[in-house]
């Protein structure tokens, strides 16, 4: 075995997650998913491509029908994207390795802004590559980048960026100036970017194009920059295992043959039930903001009350991140809640050294009272142990 793969660590959410799993008394917002169904019209696509015996290998890149939807969707929200630029892969987790594998040389400097979903900088160490961290700040609960660190830490010697915004755990977002700026520092430096933009539909500040801003808006089709999708979150198929890539033109045929030597190709009735999702965008995706926002409104204000917190409201995204004063090591803290107070959340510190006592609560739950409740379990906690 590797060394590199011998010395990959484990998930932390995934330890939290294995010691509460089979207890019907916890109340679970660890994973990164909603509690609500596909929408039958999505469902529906793929059975019925089932029952025409679309069985069979497809494109590598994927059918030109959803390569065309997807152009189509993502030119109403950004400057036209031609469907010549797009690659469909088997979720978004594949997207982001493809691109590392495309992009990434054992030995290549990678640059990451963390803290951020712990398969963003594993993906290029599994290839052997040295990755570094460029911490965001937190503030009152806020996070924010220092455009100045960014900057220091990427130079002509970085191979790639890695930047998941709306971010994943902390809610964070890039403004379009500071896209710009980074943008700009990039071409100066030869640095490809790879945006991981899976969040940009769950955004909860005024848009003019109802997501958040986005690399596409700014760039060049030739641009060192590929961006990350996923029907998961906008569109509850978190199990569907669907996403897509855009491309540098010239990034395509190479990305095709990785494909090949990954996956093949992705599911041509997984791939129906995506074209059917973009069509329904104008009405499913909508209400799902809007519910999700709903929860962080729900959620967060009842978290702000608990003494010793601190959080604030997520711009982006599903999550809550927020800090239990006194409490330094979290998974230590996420295992308790789980024996404790039957409570399943995760640890700051999967995300990144830095978010060590941070816990990430995710928001997305059909039942808005399933919110309070889980509230309740950790002041009732904090409670107990005050009096210990």
């Amino acid at each position: 075995m590797r060394e590199g793969i011998r010395n990959l660590e484990a998930s932390k959410i995934r330890e939290v997650a294995n010691a509460g799993m089979g207890r019907s008394d916890v109340l679970a917002f660890w994973f990164g998913e909603g509690d609500e169904v596909t929408p039958e019209p999505i469902r529906q696509a793929a059975i019925e491509s089932l029952q025409r015996g679309e069985t069979f290998y497809a494109h590598n890149l994927g059918l030109a029908e959803l390569r065309e939807a997807i152009a189509r969707y993502m030119s109403e929200l950004h400057p036209a994207v031609d469907a010549g630029r797009i690659a469909v892969t088997s979720g978004g987790v594949s997207a982001l390795m493809l691109a590392v594998q495309a992009l990434v040389d054992a030995g290549d400097e990678v640059v990451a802004v963390t803290p951020v979903w712990p398969n963003l900088t594993a993906q290029p160490a599994i290839l052997g590559a040295r990755v570094r961290g460029v911490p965001l700040v937190p503030t009152a609960g806020q996070w924010t980048l220092d455009l100045d660190a960014l900057r220091a830490a990427v130079t002509p010697a970085t191979k790639l960026l890695v930047i998941n915004a709306p971010n994943n755990p902390t809610g964070w977002t890039l403004t379009s100036e500071e896209q710009q700026a980074i943008l700009g520092h990039c071409r100066r430096t030869g640095t490809w970017i790879l945006a991981d933009e899976v969040y940009e539909r769950l955004y909860y500040e005024p848009s003019a194009n109802g997501c958040a801003p986005s690399f596409l808006d700014l760039s060049a089709p030739d641009d060192r920059l590929v961006v990350v999708h996923s029907f998961s979150k906008s569109f509850l198929m978190t199990g569907w295992r669907l996403g897509w890539l855009v491309l540098p033109p010239a990034l395509v045929d190479a990305m095709g043959k990785l494909i090949e030597f990954n996956t093949s190709c992705t599911s041509v009735f997984t791939q129906r039930a995506g074209i059917a999702a973009l069509e329904l965008s104008h009405e499913v995706t909508p209400r799902v903001v809007s519910h999700l926002k709903a929860c962080r409104d729900r959620l967060v204000p009842l978290l702000a009350a608990l003494p010793g917190v601190q959080v604030a409201p997520a711009r982006g995204g599903m999550y809550a991140f927020f800090r239990l004063e006194g409490f330094d090591d979290s998974l230590a803290l996420a295992k308790r809640l789980v024996a404790e107070a039957g409570l399943g959340l995760a640890p700051g510190n999967a995300f990144a050294p830095e978010a060590q006592g941070w816990l990430r609560w995710c928001f997305a739950s059909k039942d808005l009272d399933r919110l309070s409740q889980g509230v309740e379990r950790l002041r009732a906690w904090l409670a107990s142990i005050s009096r210990a």
